[in-house]
């Protein structure tokens, strides 16, 4: 990569950190804070599934706005919303006024997130590309570990200050993008397709159109590896505690274990292996991978071997993820934007079901949830084989 490729992506790596970072930064006092309002799990809950509603529906839209617009200036934006909900978190105690922050927040996040990987498509060859998502999705895994750590040292000097801090690092985010951010050369954008697409097209029409894109099938693994990891970390801790007694230490060790595992392998592994293998090949492996982790965890005794398992599996995800970004991004033709804010929406559908059918299962049987997971993963592989074989008899029917 040039200087100035690399200065960019450190740019966006930054920006990326921050903005996960400050919203992680909230994570470990929420609960606390909801009780001290007197409002318990459905609350928490809701904060959890508006956020990712609100991201859902507005993905698409943001991401054809980058495309038409610009990934700049949604990048700014995005930043803004996450800036502005942190605030009215922080300046307000009613419920009705914090959900709607969590709605500003969800709109913040549907702008930034598409438009960030569509910058690094627009900077990068098709080769470097695995190189920069993955140092991307590095930053954003850096920030889910660093953020809930310093969250929790905050709250100690009082229960709402993580939010005035969340809100004013945001800000400096923006400021930073907007004092050395430039443009990209979007040249896989198409401003004047972008620009028919209707911004009211309903999100069934949008879901519908985006069944007979290339990419579809990497949207569809997106959405059940959101799903089956936002499952299993929304039942985890229950799980620790109630099968193997581990403390919130034990918890916190395991959680921070494994995201540090995402950085590395983001960082180092990730690039190299597309390079030798290709996107495919890695995603139909990992896949793999992931399926067998679900399935030791079944199995697992104590809980350092429950850690070891969980381990293989956020092994797994941080390799995946970056690379189906990598592979939307190629599949994409001039509507890189579109293409990634659909992949946005279809991880938010995960997000928001994953966990709600997940608390549902673990109520009836502490196992389900990683049983669930385990039969999606497996059908998801036997889709990406099948989808592979059909790309590869038409690619040498064409010869």
């Amino acid at each position: 990569m040039t200087a100035d490729q690399k200065k960019k992506i450190y740019i966006l790596m930054i920006n990326m950190f921050i903005a996960i970072g400050s919203f992680g930064i909230v994570i470990p006092i929420l609960p606390s804070y909801l009780e001290s309002i007197n409002q318990g799990g459905m609350a928490a809950g809701l904060m959890i599934a508006i956020f990712a509603a609100a991201q859902f529906l507005f993905s698409p839209i943001a991401g054809k706005w980058a495309d038409q617009y610009g990934r700049r200036k949604m990048i700014i934006y995005g930043l803004l919303g996450l800036t502005a909900s942190m605030f009215v978190f922080y300046v307000s105690d009613a419920i009705s006024i914090l959900y709607i922050s969590r709605v500003i927040g969800g709109i913040g996040a549907a702008m930034l997130i598409p438009a960030i990987f569509a910058y690094i498509a627009d900077i990068t060859t098709p080769d470097q590309r695995a190189k920069g998502t993955s140092l991307v999705s590095a930053a954003m895994s850096l920030g889910i570990v660093v953020g809930p750590g310093i969250g929790g040292f905050l709250a100690d000097y009082g229960l709402k200050l993580p939010f005035l801090v969340s809100a004013l690092v945001s800000l400096a985010a923006v400021l930073f993008s907007v004092a050395l951010l430039k443009e990209s050369d979007a040249k896989d954008a198409n401003p004047v397709l972008a620009a028919t697409l209707p911004d009211d097209e309903s999100m069934i029409v949008k879901i519908a159109r985006s069944t007979k894109m290339p990419y579809f099938v990497p949207l569809i693994i997106t959405l059940v590896m959101s799903f089956g990891l936002l499952a299993y970390e929304s039942v985890v801790g229950l799980y620790l505690d109630n099968q193997f007694s581990s403390s919130a230490k034990d918890i916190a060790f395991m959680i921070t274990a494994t995201g540090i595992v995402s950085v590395i392998v983001q960082l180092f592994i990730v690039d190299r292996i597309v390079r030798r293998y290709g996107e495919i090949a890695v995603l139909i492996t990992f896949l793999g991978v992931a399926a067998l982790g679900f399935m030791l965890s079944l199995f697992a005794g104590s809980y350092g071997m429950f850690f070891a398992v969980s381990l293989v599996i956020f092994l797994a995800t941080s390799i995946l993820r970056p690379v189906l970004n990598t592979l939307i991004s190629k599949m994409a033709e001039g509507e890189v934007g579109f293409a990634m804010g659909m992949n946005n929406a279809y991880m938010s559908i995960g997000n928001v079901i994953g966990p709600l059918l997940a608390g549902v299962l673990y109520d009836v049987n502490i196992v389900y949830p990683f049983i669930l997971g385990l039969a999606m993963l497996l059908v998801t592989l036997f889709i990406t084989v099948a989808w592979q074989r059909s790309r590869t008899a038409k690619s040498t029917a064409l010869v």
